[in-house]
């Protein structure tokens, strides 16, 4: 071949039109132009031909409002496979454009207006459930025929791929070449060539004076940007006190499953032990608004998605030794009802949570049960004028916080199991302690200061109930024994 057709150096700029053999001969043609894109390009063409032809031979562009641009978004494969099947997620995001977005988002007023479309058209779904970053997209083409038979399509190869969204970010795929060497294209056919090519920045480099000027722009914007958000977040945090924790805690009541009835709803309370405190605008209880059941598997669940938030302060009053001084944690209290048509209500079940001891994200399904009684006559009142056998104190559930004996007994109390309650828990925890991790190594830390390692308090809670429960085994074994036993066994040691 001639030297000028084995290499060809070509200098693109963003969204800059080289015309390629096939276009040229394509668009000479005024038959052949139907949009008015289509009818700019031949004014174009006719121009080039004027000034005596195209510049570049091989080396040539499409820009972002060519078919070229619009259909290699439709064509393009997710695998490897010659014989692939495209899927339905892929059928129906092959339509959508993420450039150029003609629609100007919605305001807010007209959203109050219709929060709910019943009836979504195909255009409303394509605009609001795709990411949509408005993107400008160019192609830099070689037209890779044998020579003298340039402008056949099959001969076309992508070099370089260049887009740009909508947050400035350029993408250029495959990357400059640098250091890594030239690119390789081998051709299928009788001669399998091969070429080579490079992608190489020819962007000018900027002046000294125009850099600082472009970093004193940014430090300008940074600043603003960052007094905005502190102006939004406030930059004094408050701190809890030495000696006292910050519980912040928001929950969810996520569903409840497996309850007689229908049309539920979940009431519940917050019991605040001894040292533990809320601020007076705080709420501590809440109800839950009624749910009909959908079924699921072999349970009825209904998804409430109930959420609440509480923010209480634990108070160390004198330092204990520890760990007998362990601080007893809030409690949940909650009961699940009923109501039905007729605007009659009954107790599904009654059921109680300890607020977990450790930060994070906690998953709990705690069980319930609900008081009966003996008889047919209990049922059938329960059934066709509701109504329940009801606690008068829900902190019944557990041991009662006034409760000052030794032994609380229910014998006589019946009750059945009844469904279930799922909530979703996302404690935070803050106190100063946490901040002395140092100083935690190396002295014995108070009660408080242990607040921060409740995997190893719960450690040595259980093992403190299990060495208790022991020995009170033992002490009702000593005392079951005859005494003459114990006497002799006594003497003889």
């Amino acid at each position: 071949r001639p030297p000028e057709d084995e290499e060809e150096e070509a200098e693109v700029g963003w969204q800059e039109k080289l015309f390629s053999q096939f276009e040229v001969d394509l668009y000479l043609n005024e038959s052949a132009c139907q949009t008015p894109l289509d009818w700019q390009y031949h004014e174009e063409i006719q121009k080039l031909e004027k000034a005596g032809g195209r510049k570049n031979c091989r080396i040539f562009t499409y820009t972002d409002h060519d078919r070229f641009t619009n259909l290699e978004e439709l064509c393009q494969k997710v695998t490897d496979l010659d014989h692939e099947v495209p899927s339905y997620l892929v059928e129906r995001m092959a339509n959508v454009r993420r450039r150029r977005q003609d629609r100007r988002p919605v305001e807010a007023s007209s959203l109050k207006t219709k929060i709910i479309t019943w009836e979504p058209s195909e255009e409303f779904i394509k605009n609001n459930h795709v990411i949509n970053t408005p993107v400008q997209t160019m192609y830099i083409m070689g037209d890779l025929g044998p020579y003298g038979k340039l402008g056949h399509k099959e001969y076309e190869n992508v070099l370089c791929t260049i887009k740009v969204d909508g947050n400035g970010v350029i993408t250029v795929k495959p990357d400059f070449t640098g250091t890594k060497g030239a690119y390789r294209i081998e051709l299928d056919g009788e001669k399998r060539e091969v070429w080579e090519y490079t992608i190489e920045n020819a962007s000018a480099q900027v002046q000294p004076e125009e850099e600082e000027r472009e970093q004193r722009v940014f430090r300008d914007l940074y600043g603003r940007h960052r007094d905005y958000l502190s102006g939004l977040v406030g930059s004094d945090f408050e701190m809890p006190l030495p000696g006292t924790l910050r519980l912040f805690m928001n929950g969810e009541i996520v569903s409840a499953q497996g309850y007689e009835y229908d049309n539920l709803y979940v009431h519940f309370f917050l019991e605040l032990p001894n040292q533990w405190s809320s601020s007076p605008f705080q709420q501590l209880s809440g109800v839950t608004q009624t749910c009909a059941t959908k079924t699921v598997g072999w349970d009825n669940v209904a998804y409430f998605c109930y959420p609440f938030t509480v923010e209480m302060f634990y108070t160390q009053e004198d330092e204990g030794v520890f760990p007998y001084s362990l601080p007893q944690w809030p409690v949940l209290y909650f009961e699940v009802l009923s109501l039905d048509f007729w605007q009659r209500y009954r107790v599904e079940g009654y059921g109680s949570l300890v607020l977990p001891a450790s930060p994070g994200v906690h998953m709990l399904t705690i069980p319930t049960w609900r008081p009966v009684e003996l008889g047919t006559v209990a049922e059938m009142r329960r059934f066709f004028i509701g109504g329940s056998p009801e606690l008068e104190d829900l902190t019944y559930i557990r041991i009662p916080s006034t409760f000052k004996g030794k032994h609380l007994s229910r014998f006589g109390f019946r009750t059945e199991t009844t469904g279930s309650v799922t909530f979703r828990l996302y404690c935070l925890q803050q106190s100063k302690a946490f901040l002395e991790n140092s100083a935690l190594r190396q002295r014995m830390q108070s009660v408080l200061d242990r607040l921060g390692g409740f995997s190893q308090q719960s450690s040595v809670c259980d093992v403190l109930e299990a060495f208790q429960r022991a020995r009170r085994r033992m002490q009702e074994a000593r005392e079951s024994l005859p005494q003459d036993l114990i006497n002799t066994s006594a003497s003889t040691v």
